[in-house]
């Protein structure tokens, strides 16, 4: 791992710039190097590392991290050490923090699973606008992605771009065996299939009837 950070300003003296996609992207930078520093194992998640990944910057309201719960106590304590404002949630997967204004998440659940280090160790070194941090490999972003879909949420036309523009790195094949039986995310697949996104799987008489 890379660990040139690049100079980065001190928690609480910089002013983030006005565009809010910059600001993010700064915020991320800062919690990076904080977690680079704390020496526990992380992982970018979210638009962000859809970002990393060469998908043009669609930023919600947020960066995401992935750390493992056995570690979020102390990882919790290095932020809040460093100037950043943690705050308990009413879940039980994350935990919510803030600086210069943009908001934190600390993801202990991924996917409906538990971070864990086998998911950490496939993050790959990206660089996050000139700071090289580990990030969600891309397999694992979009199963996050299809995991989040649901009856509130069901973006396809955020999704397309990523899987576009990732389909050569992603494995299609396990994805469609993990939510074979979950209607949306099987949707979506379908739907890749139908604009020849993907290879059509071959279908058995038990997915016609």
């Amino acid at each position: 791992m890379d660990d040139s950070l690049g100079s980065l300003p001190e928690p609480g003296q910089r002013n983030l710039p006005k565009d809010h996609t910059q600001a993010i992207l700064e915020t991320t930078k800062q919690v990076a190097a904080l977690l680079k520093a704390s020496g526990r194992p992380f992982a970018l998640a979210g638009s962000v590392a859809a970002y990393a990944h060469g998908i043009p910057a669609r930023f919600q309201h947020d960066t995401d991290f992935c750390v493992r719960r056995e570690d979020a106590e102390e990882v919790v304590a290095s932020l809040e050490r460093s100037g950043i404002r943690m705050k308990p949630t009413t879940e039980d997967w994350l935990v919510k923090g803030s600086s210069g204004g943009e908001e934190i998440d600390l993801i202990f659940e991924l996917a409906r699973r538990p971070v864990g280090t086998e998911l950490l160790e496939r993050a790959e070194v990206q660089p996050v606008d000139s700071v090289r941090m580990p990030v969600l490999a891309p397999t694992d972003l979009m199963d996050s992605r299809l995991a989040a879909l649901c009856e509130h949420y069901c973006d396809f036309g955020d999704l397309l771009p990523m899987a576009r523009m990732l389909r050569e790195r992603i494995d299609w094949e396990g994805l469609r065996g993990r939510y074979s039986e979950e209607p949306l995310p099987d949707s979506f697949l379908y739907l890749l299939e139908r604009l020849s996104v993907i290879p059509t799987r071959q279908r058995t008489a038990k997915d016609e009837g």
